[in-house]
């Protein structure tokens, strides 16, 4: 069975990850499974200690530390469940059904490969713990997680509401066609107004796509207002996100390769960090 995947990580976005993670849930009638993971550290060796002190109190401190490492190891596991029996609490609170509590050793983008088969759709935070609330930057995983899930991710941004409406950013290349395909036959936005938005030249044979691409939607029952904007992508988008206080932006992550992504960014990039609604990533 296919589960909602909310990654929680003890920061003050917790609790809004698993408010939007029940959302999810109850649109797409899904088990929900928090996911807590804690990240591997190095083990310490003898080269840690730096200096010139004798070979017995290197040793010594060494043991120590090795100690210290296994009761701090301890207590992150300790406190990473606690912050899942909170988490699952808050879930039951908000109408949450099925909830399945998983904790996992390693780093969070090769744990949810790892559960990738039976993952539905990823909620992630915007930010982690080591970041401020007010920060325009991108957690240490977001990045990395939307540019290798095959999987739809939900980021939360702030507190989260349920949406009321959102809005498709579409140019009309294949990732965005299947982009279109998914959401027409999820339950996820269905019964919220849509909004298809494509940036760019109005041109015979942009207009006849995103026609096409609404008249997909709008035959499995989405309300769709389509319109093509002059302009260049980011700039476009969030204008319109804004005149039209759209509660939910939906994208295509990463159109072009990762090399290219890799030094000069991308608009997907820029609307996760600039962003001041969630976003959901379609890949």
């Amino acid at each position: 069975m296919t589960n909602i995947i909310a990654c929680i990580d003890g920061s003050a976005l917790s609790e809004n990850i698993t408010t939007a993670s029940v959302w999810a849930a109850k649109q797409m009638t899904c088990p929900l499974t928090l996911l807590h993971s804690l990240e591997k550290e190095p083990p310490r060796t003898d080269e840690d200690l730096s200096g010139t002190i004798g070979f017995g109190s290197r040793e010594h401190l060494l043991d120590e530390l090795i100690t210290l490492d296994a009761q701090r190891a301890k207590l992150a596991l300790e406190h990473g469940k606690l912050i899942l029996e909170n988490a699952k609490a808050f879930a039951l609170k908000a109408g949450a059904k099925q909830i399945e509590l998983l904790q996992r050793h390693g780093n969070l983008v090769e744990t949810l490969a790892d559960l990738e088969e039976e993952t539905r759709l990823i909620v992630l935070g915007r930010l982690g713990t080591n970041h401020a609330m007010d920060a325009h930057t991108i957690g240490s995983h977001i990045e990395q997680v939307a540019r290798t899930s095959h999987k739809p991710i939900l980021i939360s941004i702030g507190k989260f509401e349920t949406p009321k409406n959102f809005m498709i950013a579409y140019d009309g290349r294949e990732a965005a066609d299947n982009a279109i395909a998914r959401i027409a036959q999820s339950p996820l936005l269905l019964g919220l107004p849509c909004h298809l938005v494509m940036a760019g030249e109005n041109t015979k044979e942009r207009r006849a796509k995103l026609e096409e691409a609404q008249n997909i939607l709008e035959e499995e029952g989405f309300q769709v207002t389509s319109s093509i904007q002059s302009g260049k992508i980011y700039p476009v988008l969030t204008q319109y996100r804004n005149e039209h206080s759209i509660e939910l932006m939906v994208m295509s992550a990463y159109a072009h390769s990762k090399v290219r992504q890799f030094f000069v960014g991308s608009n997907t990039s820029k609307m996760i960090i600039e962003s001041n609604t969630p976003l959901l990533i379609l890949r």
